[in-house]
């Protein structure tokens, strides 16, 4: 590669500094990363180490050049750890952060919140959660992204490409603050290997889904989400009327990690019994010391001693194992236990690199064999994923009900070799022997009446402020309207009760379209009458319109539309059409790179009528432009919510609606042409 003799320094208002910052002081009993897959050559490598030092003024390359390659040698990449800010990160009161714009401001808010030590899942790694999901790839990044925020005027957009501040370009007053893409790769090379070398050589962003989206809210994020699913999953397969929770049945699953640390708090909530299991004990003891935990065991023996108990009585309780999940269900099997719902939240988009922990090793043990012998750690996390997926079956035919959680268990069985997992095994596209949660639950509950996680953010961090919206969204839910809205009543109702907040002041509420724009033109109205601060509103990328996965968000779309990406982009480039503060677009999410598109966005909401109108048209487009796509691939609840649009929209606006074909037509047809030909 050429270099650069020119002198940029002079050319470059916004920059960092010439001052060599101190060295980061790491904190004892913080998670860090596993070191990454390092797939590059010598020549990629000093490749990699330039790619990073051109955040860095010239005078200082001589002392960080050794530091960076010592970072990409031991830990996989070049994450800048001295230009971390040392002592904790966490989203501060909005009147404290510097910024020419409020949403200058609320963007830096979001981003801390994202890094939070309660928050983030490997914070010195920028890892907010799911074992890869980044803010940004280094401290570098971090650092210039808050400086074009402070800077920025309501004139300019900020792009952002994998984590890196491309600049900011003059736009207008109704543009996004910010449009943000991540590991948006070329499709001949959206694949896990050139990703790890694009990631190494400093390139691609792993944004997850709200890491990288920078509107992740912690774990409550999730909680919803999965209280929901199981309440629902006990009304399908355990009989379970509206009005009745979980009480006196059994959920067995892994992981208490960012997203899977939701499980606990969930079964809870739902009234049920949990067992969990998880490998590694800090995030045991981060869920207990949050209150989002009931009881902790390391010997099934004691733990099983006390489940028929609770069962009998009704106790809602969350119960971790400190253990790995094969041990948990290996036990179930053995010793005739009844569970009627079955999971999994293991980071299987990520199953090689420390996302999946094998059978027959400690936790450290797994990390040193990763770091020490790759290879190995591959063929175990395979042996211990076929034996895993044996124990699911079992208790399947015994009457448990399982489903794959998003987390892509099911691919990882069948990458691992068990081919039978899938319904073709020659093509696992035709999907699985066992259901994703979203083609039995979310999908046809949830998504296609255009219900998903909207979410809001009290930007003054002040819980008065979040209390009042709570109290106003729970005065706009209908609770005899649906059973989604029964349950959204009882959730915003409870939620103070329930402890959700981890880090800042935000909420999650799993409303529809309409809900949606209602609650958002309040609370705007709260803020405008000076009886909140402002609010960020946004959603988890998980959501209706949001994502192209088709293992999971579209895996309930069956016209053969499921690999397409087309739906996101889509949402992603209205949003930005129609103004909201921020957009971002980003491949791989809970699924792995290439299986997923996904999209979210930010918007606050300062009061004005600008941005009432934003509300009206960007969310309304939001939920419903994925609605549409769901009604075009027949499903039916989406048929139903477009219709309902159509008439409420006039001549305002318009979505097309599939005819029905009659199945013995089609039928038919198809036999009769090809007994002509083969007769012919």
């Amino acid at each position: 590669m050429n270099s650069i003799n020119l002198d940029v320094s002079e050319a470059m208002r916004i920059k960092l500094p010439a001052d060599l910052p101190e060295e980061t002081e790491f904190r004892e009993g913080v998670r860090r990363a596993p070191k990454r897959e390092l797939n590059l050559t010598e020549e990629e490598m000093k490749l990699a180490l330039k790619n990073a030092l051109r955040y860095i003024p010239p005078e200082l390359h001589e002392e960080l050049a050794p530091e960076f390659a010592e970072e990409l040698l031991t830990r996989g990449r070049i994450y800048g750890y001295r230009y971390r800010p040392n002592g904790p990160i966490e989203a501060k009161p909005i009147e404290e952060y510097e910024g020419r714009t409020l949403e200058g401001k609320a963007i830096q808010l979001m981003i801390d919140n994202n890094l939070d030590f309660d928050v983030a899942l490997y914070p010195y790694e920028l890892v907010t959660y799911g074992e890869s999901g980044q803010v940004c790839q280094n401290w570098m990044q971090y650092r210039l992204i808050k400086k074009y925020l402070q800077e920025m005027t309501r004139d300019q957009t900020l792009v952002v490409q994998s984590g890196h501040p491309l600049g900011l370009f003059p736009s207008k007053p109704d543009a996004p603050q910010v449009i943000s893409t991540n590991a948006l790769m070329v499709g001949e090379f959206d694949d896990q290997e050139h990703f790890n070398r694009a990631a190494a050589l400093g390139v691609a962003n792993y944004g997850q889904m709200t890491a990288g989206g920078w509107m992740y809210i912690g774990p409550q994020g999730i909680v919803h989400g999965t209280y929901s699913t199981l309440l629902n999953a006990g009304r399908k397969f355990l009989g379970n009327d509206m009005k009745e929770d979980l009480s006196g049945q059994l959920y067995v699953t892994s992981g208490l990690g960012g997203m899977s640390g939701a499980q606990a708090k969930s079964i809870e909530i739902a009234g049920g019994v949990g067992v969990i299991a998880e490998v590694d004990k800090s995030r045991i003891e981060t869920r207990k010391e949050q209150g989002w935990l009931s009881e902790v065991y390391e010997d099934l023996d004691e733990i099983f001693e006390r489940v028929p108990r609770y069962r009998e009585e009704g106790k809602s309780v969350s119960i971790a194992y400190y253990g790995n999940v094969v041990d948990l269900l290996d036990y179930v099997v053995e010793n005739d236990i009844d569970v009627d719902l079955l999971s999994d939240q293991t980071s299987c988009h990520n199953a090689y690199s420390g996302g999946y922990h094998p059978a027959g090793y400690t936790y450290e043990e797994s990390r040193q064999l990763l770091k020490e012998d790759p290879e190995k750690f591959r063929e175990e996390v395979d042996r211990s994923l076929e034996k895993h997926f044996h124990l699911i079956q079992d208790l399947v035919d015994r009457g448990a009900y399982f489903f794959d959680y998003g987390n892509s268990f099911m691919k990882a069985v069948y990458d691992a070799g068990v081919e039978e997992i899938a319904k073709n095994p020659s093509d696992p596209s035709s999907g699985f022997i066992f259901p994703s949660y979203v083609e039995d639950i979310m999908g046809p509950v949830f998504f296609d009446y255009g219900y998903g996680p909207f979410r809001w953010v009290c930007l003054s961090g002040e819980k008065e402020d979040l209390r009042r919206t709570d109290e106003a969204a729970e005065e706009l839910i209908d609770p005899d309207r649906r059973s989604q809205d029964y349950d959204n009543y009882t959730w915003i109702r409870d939620a103070e009760d329930n402890d959700l907040v981890v880090g800042s002041e935000a909420r999650i509420l799993y409303t529809d379209g309409p809900g949606r724009v209602e609650m958002a033109l309040e609370f705007n109205r709260l803020v405008r009458e000076g009886e909140i601060g402002p609010v960020m509103i946004g959603r988890d990328h998980h959501d209706p319109g949001g994502t192209d996965s088709p293992y999971r968000e579209t895996s309930n779309i069956k016209d053969g539309s499921n690999i397409m990406a087309e739906m996101s982009v889509h949402d992603f480039a209205g949003n930005v059409a129609r103004g909201m503060t921020m957009a971002v677009e980003s491949n791989g999410g809970g699924v792995g790179i290439g299986k997923c598109f996904n999209g979210g966005f930010g918007l606050v909401l300062d009061g004005s009528k600008r941005v009432d109108d934003i509300i009206k048209s960007a969310i309304d487009w939001d939920v419903h432009g994925g609605v549409a796509r769901r009604a075009w691939a027949r499903n039916e609840h989406a048929v139903e919510t477009m219709m309902d649009w159509n008439e409420r929209k006039g001549a305002k606006g318009h979505a097309t609606l599939p005819y029905h074909a009659e199945e013995d037509l089609v039928e038919a047809s198809i036999k009769e042409k090809r007994e002509t030909r083969d007769g012919g």
